[in-house]
């Protein structure tokens, strides 16, 4: 069963104390998604000593009392105010010793170049979200506009919206609008790396679908402690409570099975205790990690099953928009919805239930095989 322990959210400016040294703060974003959680670690040690040897944990920068941070809001104006405010009244004047990045979206490393700069707090991420949040930032190696929407055009895009190449020409680097700095340098975070913030031990778990090297943290609890020895799974955006992770292919890796990827990646919280604590990137906190993972299962089989009904005769991914996305679409949002689509059709194709076939006009249609 999945509850909600904390059935209000912080309100902007606030805090919520989650488990012990672990703190919920929210940020605004500007889309219909309008927030992101974010999350404060205690890093406290009060004898003087640093928590951990320096080598692998990120010992070594700040001794004494101070926080660590998880995921940095959307690179605005608005988000460094609320950040001031935590500064003084839920950190209470104490220094960041560090600043962990899950993955390289806007709403989780938009503010960390300026949070560095602001506290000179070293950065981590993994290499891959690091590398590609420069990518991004530089509309370059695939990820800039005219790849994404040569993209989508084979897959059919012009004949539903023929303004979106135009649309998708002339309008800025939407990811430069949340991300207007990146860090140049960062601490590499890797699959299995064991962390020791304050009196807790986190392990470092990367996730796939989403992002290319989305990171997930989990905790025990207490090292030192037996009393706080609960579990906590920060899971960014890979296990939401309600609303389903956008999956996607996009034109820098036009041939990827991210939805396998996607479901394949949470056979790592297979092991996780039923009792675990989940804190997402949005919505609320909750438990029952495992009821979650068996619904988004569920979900994405049944959109499959429906996508197999709807291509028994050859469509194309901007064909069938209308069977996954039942509602007007944006320009913004078609983008993740086109995405999401061929992302489908990848997935039954690579597993032998649809064919592909590029017609004579270049565009690529798919068809379930009986």
């Amino acid at each position: 069963m999945i509850a909600y322990p904390h059935g209000t959210p912080p309100a902007p400016g606030q805090s919520i104390l989650v488990a012990p040294g672990i703190y919920w703060i929210r940020m605004p974003l500007p889309f219909k998604l309008d927030h992101i959680n974010l999350w404060l670690l205690e890093d406290h040690d009060a004898d003087g000593d640093l928590m951990g040897d320096g080598a692998g944990d990120g010992g070594g920068e700040i001794k004494g009392r101070g926080w660590t941070i998880v995921d940095t809001g959307y690179g605005m104006a608005q988000t460094h105010t609320w950040w001031e405010r935590h500064f003084v009244e839920t950190m209470q004047g104490m220094p960041v010793k560090r600043i962990i990045v899950t993955h390289y979206h806007p709403d989780h490393v938009g503010c960390a170049a300026w949070l560095h700069e602001r506290t000179g707090a070293p950065v981590w991420m993994t290499a891959t979200e690091f590398l590609s949040a420069h990518a991004a930032a530089e509309d370059t190696s695939g990820f800039d506009r005219a790849t994404t929407a040569a993209f989508f055009i084979a897959h059919g895009l012009a004949r539903i919206r023929p303004d979106f190449a135009v649309a998708q020409n002339e309008r800025s680097n939407a990811y430069k609008r949340g991300v207007p700095t990146l860090p140049r340098q960062y601490h590499r975070l890797i699959d299995g790396d064991s962390l020791r913030i304050g009196t807790r031990h986190w392990t470092v778990k990367t996730v796939l679908g989403h992002a290319p090297e989305h990171a997930v943290l989990f905790s025990t609890g207490s090292s030192t402690d037996s009393l706080n020895g609960d579990s906590v799974l920060i899971s960014g955006d890979q296990v939401l409570p309600r609303i389903t992770t956008n999956v996607g292919v996009w034109g820098n890796q036009p041939e990827a099975n991210p939805l396998k990827q996607f479901l394949d990646s949470m056979d790592k919280f297979s092991s996780l205790p039923a009792a675990t604590l989940v804190l997402p990137s949005h919505d609320r906190v909750f438990t029952g990690v495992h009821e979650r993972i068996a619904q988004l299962a569920l979900h994405h089989e049944q959109r499959l099953a429906e996508l197999m009904v709807a291509i028994r005769e050859p469509k194309s991914a901007a064909e069938i928009l209308p069977v996954l996305f039942k509602r007007e679409l944006d320009n913004h949002q078609l983008v993740f919805a086109m995405g999401e689509a061929i992302a489908h059709l990848h997935y039954l194709w690579y597993a032998g239930r649809a064919k592909r076939i590029q017609a004579e006009n270049g565009i690529y249609v798919f068809q379930a095989i009986a």
